[in-house]
C-alpha cells in the first residue's frame, strides 16, 4: 500500500520544497498537498496518511488550535508543525500540544530531511533551544472541541445569544459550556479566559502572566 504524506501550507513553492524533501526520506510516498486546514480534514478522510506536515498560518487557520483539534480527532497521526514562526514559545508549545516536530520554514533542504526522517521513525525533532512546559497549554488542551469553538467566538466578542445562534444550540447550553471553559481553565470571566487562549496565537508574543 502506498504510503502518504499531507503537506497542508498555502504557499505553493513551499509546498513543493517541501515534497522535495518528502521524497528524499519517504521513498515513493505519494504526495498530497492541502492549501488549507479544512482541505487537509478532508483528506484525512479520505484515507490514511504516514504523516502530515502542518502550517500554522493559513487562511482557515492561525494559530496551534488546529494542531489541538488534529491531534484529537487523530491520535496516532504523527503531525510535524512547518511553521514561519520561530518563538521558543511556540516550539514549546507545538510539542506540548503532541506535534511530533517543528520545522522552521528558514531550515535548509538537509536540516528538513533530519526532521522528517526523525518522525518516520517514529522520534521527534525540534529546534534546540528551552522547551519548558506550560500548565495554561495543559488546561487548554483539556477543552473539547465544542468548547474551543465557544472561546474563540468569546474571543471574537460575541454575546451569549450570538453564540447560540452561531452554533444552532440554547443560550442555556452556551452557559453551561462557558462554566465548564472557566472552571478548566481556572479563571473567573471572559477576560482572563481570553488572555489564556491568547497563547495559542503564533503573531505575537504572549505577555507573562
Amino acid at each position: 500500500m502506498t504510503q502518504r504524506i499531507i503537506i497542508a501550507d498555502d504557499h505553493p513553492l513551499f509546498r513543493t520544497a517541501l515534497g522535495h524533501a518528502v521524497a528524499k526520506v519517504w521513498d515513493g510516498a505519494e504526495v498530497v498537498e492541502a492549501s488549507s486546514a479544512s482541505a487537509a480534514r478532508a483528506e484525512l478522510e479520505s484515507g490514511s496518511a504516514e504523516a502530515l506536515l502542518l502550517d500554522l498560518h493559513m487562511e482557515d487557520s492561525n494559530g496551534l488550535s488546529v494542531l489541538m483539534d488534529l491531534r484529537q480527532d487523530y491520535p496516532a497521526l504523527p503531525i510535524a508543525i512547518v511553521s514561519a514562526s520561530e518563538e521558543p514559545r511556540v516550539y514549546s508549545a507545538a510539542r506540548q500540544l503532541g506535534a511530533a516536530a517543528f520545522i522552521p520554514k528558514s531550515a535548509g533542504l538537509d536540516e528538513m530531511r533530519d526532521a522528517l526522517s526523525a518522525v518516520r521513525e517514529g522520534d521527534s525533532w525540534f529546534p534546540e533551544t528551552d522547551l519548558s512546559e506550560d500548565d495554561d497549554l495543559a488546561r487548554m488542551a483539556s477543552l473539547t472541541p465544542a468548547q474551543r469553538r465557544i472561546l474563540g467566538q468569546i474571543r471574537q466578542g460575541l454575546l451569549n445569544k450570538q453564540i447560540a445562534y452561531e452554533l444552532e444550540i440554547s443560550e442555556a447550553t452556551v452557559k453551561a459550556h462557558i462554566t465548564a471553559i472557566f472552571r478548566k481553565l481556572g479563571v473567573n470571566n471572559r477576560t482572563q479566559a481570553v488572555l489564556l487562549a491568547a497563547k495559542l496565537d503564533v503573531d505575537q508574543p504572549v505577555a507573562a502572566s
